[in-house]
């Protein structure tokens, strides 16, 4: 049966006015066009509470008791990978019989609610301590140094795959119409490796890293691309060069390349993807790739190039321009990954 539609205060408030001027409830429904049975319910309201405003409804008396409450909310806080059915088993064996909703809906109200675990790279107390040195000796550094750094990655970019995931409007039984659909095949159809570079002044520049990269071949790499992005994006003299400490970037071989060419070498803290803003800049040109739809790895490669260098030079800009947020978030967070 369908819920019935609430009566203004207004109109109950009429009700009971035509009831103390003496007139049956059978004429002021037919006067209101109401069932006589409302009119009725309304007065008998007004006799019994002398108001007809909602009253306080008790609803029904929750199945968890306020100390099963708190028994299952320690739980999680102690082991956030506790399942619905252990919680469902540990109120059992207390006395209390309850449903994985039930469970749910009750976390919920404590302001918890189940969520897929995020992918984190894996933190050592050395890692820890090394990004809180990192976050502190540079919190009180200029923005004006931040500007002066050119900042540098790797990524890869599938074809397809978990890139091109995207949502759709579509109508009921449409879902497997070519409009609602992301093209799959087997093995993601292959992906492409980039290396690419940014400041604050726009995107450096993006190349398709072809073979697997060695130290010899990220060499060769900066030695193709890294100057002339400087030049390219007129970088103030004593510009200061930011990679990560993966074994390529870390060799004695490179170290001596960058020594000889006088590069100034930001000191990295390692497992920091979430310190250095290229991150967001990947971020947005794989949305940017995934919105075209490439269909193989040629037009892959030449959307990359398109789409990288879109990217505003104001989007650069305010990511180096915040980039004390992100020392601070890390001190904030004890040195562990912040969201970035």
């Amino acid at each position: 049966m369908a819920k019935t539609k609430e009566l203004s205060k207004d109109t109950r408030n009429k009700i009971v006015d035509l009831h103390q001027v003496g007139k049956t409830e059978s004429a002021i429904g037919k006067q209101l066009g109401l069932k006589k049975s409302t009119v009725g319910a309304i007065i008998r309201k007004w006799k019994t509470y002398k108001t007809t405003d909602n009253l306080p409804r008790s609803g029904a008396p929750r199945k968890i008791s306020p100390r099963g409450v708190k028994m299952i909310t320690r739980t999680v806080s102690k082991n956030p990978r506790t399942t619905r059915g252990d919680l469902v088993n540990d109120l059992q064996r207390a006395g209390t019989k309850v449903t994985k909703p039930t469970i749910s809906n009750t976390l919920r109200r404590q302001g918890l609610k189940s969520c897929s675990a995020r992918r984190v790279p894996l933190l050592k107390p050395v890692h820890v301590q090394a990004r809180l040195k990192f976050a502190r000796e540079h919190l009180d550094d200029p923005d004006e140094d931040w500007e002066n750094v050119i900042w540098s990655d790797e990524t890869k970019i599938e074809l397809f795959g978990k890139n091109s995931t995207r949502r759709v409007w579509r109508t009921k039984n449409a879902e497997l119409h070519p409009k609602n659909t992301i093209p799959t095949v087997k093995h993601g159809g292959g992906n492409i490796m980039l290396w690419g570079c940014f400041s604050a002044k726009g995107p450096g520049r993006l190349i398709r890293v072809k073979e697997r990269m060695n130290g010899a071949m990220y060499r060769e790499i900066l030695s193709e691309n890294l100057l002339p992005s400087a030049r390219a994006l007129k970088m103030k003299r004593g510009w200061v060069f930011q990679h990560d400490n993966d074994p390529k970037h870390t060799a004695r071989a490179t170290k001596e390349w960058l020594r000889k060419k006088h590069f100034k070498v930001l000191e990295w803290p390692s497992q920091s993807p979430d310190l250095n803003p290229i991150e967001n800049l990947w971020r947005e040109l794989k949305v940017r790739v995934a919105q075209r739809q490439p269909q193989n790895i040629t037009a892959l490669e030449e959307i990359c190039m398109e789409e990288w260098a879109k990217i505003p030079a104001i989007v650069c800009e305010n990511l180096v321009k915040t980039y004390r947020k992100r020392l601070t978030s890390v001190i904030a967070n004890k040195g562990y990954i912040t969201k970035y």
